[in-house]
This record gives structure tokens, C-alpha cells and sequence, in this order.
């Protein structure tokens, strides 16, 4: 990726996607091998409470793309139907490289991994699925997907408190992991919002012209912190409209303060780069945002698998910290090696970033 490019109207979806990984990689450490005597300190907690936030970026960005998908498709005036094949085949990539995920992982465990991992619904499978679902927004044009993704996402959001109540325990395990909302798994609701807003953000950069985009940016800077005000005014309120909502659980408003927070982080990200500070420079976040697949891959069974099995839930703060460092700085060399020679994990491409050439 030259300078150039990196430079370009989308680099700052890199930037914002790199600094996500970061804090995914610091929140699965900290989770990974602090002590248990520990886990009730301000560091492990303050990780734990920051690591909720990458899921919500990677899915975010995830809907940005797939809106950059669609558009490309509607101008290729493809038929109808063809765009929802098309914008399914994405949805197919992710749950291929969900399963391949799941199978590498219960293989390098094995024969202490439960054979249970292999159909977990982790983040790229609630992508996949959260994709399948949305596919026929193929069919509106990309104007009519901004209004509509954002009603689709305040449904799901709104919803989630419902669904937790249904009796979902005649249902397998696997379905009800993809469709309800859990605390050990990303399902359909509320997670799907991300996506769906993230549909509607991708779709407005794309009528959007360069010129205006800074524009936009700081009115989505606005939205952003304006989005967190109402969701954390509606949060704090000592009654609900819901018989029974779990804020960490399925709370529309605990969805909204994410989303708020993503905004926000997305808008700095483009006004940090475009205000020449890091435009001109080679970026860590960017770096890793790249390639935020293959980190995503490697560091999880670098963090959770037996290979440093003698110092899980057994470190000092200060030991975590020391071991998160060192695993950025090898996956910011696994970037780099992948990034410069191609024939490095081919089949692990940056999916989930957008195609400088295309447009896509």
C-alpha cells in the first residue's frame, strides 16, 4: 500500500478499524492472564469496559463496507437480484472464514477443546449472519439505504429487550446463539445494529462528494456526542418501557452509547488525518487496520491458546501490560510482512477494509 493511497478519503476506516484491534488485543490480554486476585483493580476493569467498544467498531465498519458493496453494485445497474447475490457472497466469504476460525482454533486445542467451539457464534459469524439477513437492502438505492439502515438499526436496538424475553430454550443451542442477545456470544440482536448503522454511514460517504466530506465528518462528530447525551440521559432513568431490560445485556440505550462512541471515534479519525498530523506519516493504527483480519486470527490463539497456557489468569498488571506490548509489536511485524509480500496468508486478505480501486 503506498503512501498515496494510504493518504486517501478512506484511510481514516483503516485508522479507526487499527486503533479498534489495539484495544481489542489490550482487553483479550488483560482477560487472558491478569491474576484473579486482581480482576477487581481499576486496570482489569477499565480493559474489560474498553474492550466492549472494538465489536462495535468492527461491526460498524463491516456495514461501511457492505454499503460500499452495494453502491458499486447499483452503479453497475445490475439487476435486483444480482446485487442480493452479490452482497450474499460477502456474507458466505465471512461464515467460511468464521468456520475456518472456529476449526483452526478447536484443532490446535485439541483434545482439551470441546468439540462445542467448533459452532460458537464469535463476531465474524454474527457478521455473516447479520449480513445474510440484511442482503436484500441491496435492492433500494444507496440515498433510500441511509434513511432505511438507520430505521433497521433502531429496530434492532429496540427490539433486543423484547426478544431476551421470548422462551427461546426449545431452539438449539446454535440458533438461539445467533439470534438472541447472550453475554458469552454476539447475536443477531443487538449486534446487527452496528452493521445496520454502518450501512447507513457507508451509503452517505458514497453521495457525499470529497469535497464535503469534512463536512460531513464534523456533522458526524455532532451526531455522535449527541447520540451519546439522549442514550445516556434514557440509561440513567429510574424506569423503562420494557418489563425487564439488562443494560450490558440488550438495552437499546447501551447500543446507542456505543454507536455514539463509534461516531465520535470515526469523525476524529478523519480530522486527525486530514489535519496533516498523520496524512504524510506511516501510522500504527493504520498499519493494523489493514490487515485487522489476520491480526484478529492470530492474536486470539496467541492470547487463548496453550501456548502460554503456564501464565493464564496468573500475571501482575504490570506483566499484562509488558505481554500486551510485545504482542502489538508482533502483530504490527505480522502486518507489515503481510502488507509487503502478499503471498503471506493470501486467503487471509483485509476483507472487512475497503478496496482503494474500486471503491468497494
Amino acid at each position: 500500500m503506498s503512501d498515496v493511497k494510504a493518504a486517501g478519503r478512506l484511510a481514516f476506516i483503516d485508522w479507526t478499524r487499527g486503533m479498534a484491534a489495539v484495544v481489542m488485543m489490550t482487553g483479550h490480554t488483560f482477560h487472558s492472564f491478569t491474576a484473579t486476585e486482581l480482576r477487581d483493580k481499576g486496570p482489569y476493569i477499565l480493559s474489560q469496559f474498553l474492550g466492549g467498544l472494538p465489536p462495535a467498531i468492527f461491526l460498524f465498519l463491516t456495514g461501511i463496507t457492505f454499503g460500499f458493496l452495494m453502491h458499486r453494485q447499483e452503479r453497475q445497474n445490475l439487476s435486483g437480484w444480482k446485487r442480493i447475490v452479490g452482497a450474499l457472497k460477502r456474507s458466505r466469504y465471512l461464515f467460511l472464514l468464521a468456520f475456518l476460525f472456529r476449526i483452526q482454533l478447536y484443532l490446535f486445542g485439541f483434545p482439551t477443546s470441546p468439540v462445542s467451539e467448533l459452532l460458537r457464534v464469535d463476531i465474524l459469524n454474527c457478521m455473516g449472519f447479520a449480513m445474510l439477513v440484511l442482503a436484500p437492502m441491496a435492492v433500494f438505492t444507496t440515498r433510500e439505504r441511509v434513511r432505511l439502515c438507520i430505521v433497521l438499526g433502531l429496530v434492532i436496538a429496540g427490539l433486543s429487550p423484547v426478544v431476551s424475553m421470548i422462551d427461546g430454550t426449545n431452539l438449539p443451542a446454535t440458533v438461539h446463539s445467533y439470534i438472541f442477545p447472550s453475554l458469552t456470544s454476539f447475536g443477531f440482536f443487538p449486534w446487527a445494529a452496528f452493521l445496520a448503522f454502518g450501512m447507513s454511514a457507508g451509503s452517505a460517504i458514497r453521495i457525499t462528494k470529497q469535497e464535503d466530506l469534512g463536512r460531513a465528518m464534523l456533522w458526524t462528530l455532532g451526531i455522535g456526542l449527541g447520540v451519546l447525551a439522549v442514550a445516556r440521559y434514557f440509561g440513567d432513568l429510574p424506569y423503562s418501557i420494557y418489563p425487564k431490560s439488562d443494560y450490558w445485556l440488550d438495552s437499546p440505550a447501551m447500543t446507542l452509547t456505543k454507536l455514539g462512541v463509534v461516531l465520535i471515534l470515526l469523525a476524529v479519525a478523519y480530522l486527525w488525518m486530514h489535519a496533516g498530523i498523520e496524512s504524510e506519516k506511516w501510522s500504527l493504527f493504520r498499519q493494523l487496520g489493514t490487515t485487522s483480519l489476520l491480526v484478529y486470527w492470530v492474536h486470539i490463539e496467541i492470547v487463548y491458546g496453550r501456548w502460554f497456557g503456564i501464565w493464564k489468569e496468573d500475571l501482575s498488571v504490570g506483566q499484562v501490560a509488558a505481554f500486551t506490548i510485545v504482542l502489538i509489536a508482533l502483530m504490527t511485524v505480522l502486518s507489515l510482512l503481510r502488507t509487503r509480500y502478499k503471498s503471506l496468508g493470501g486467503f487471509l486478505k483485509p476483507a472487512l477494509a475497503p478496496r482503494r480501486a474500486s471503491g468497494d
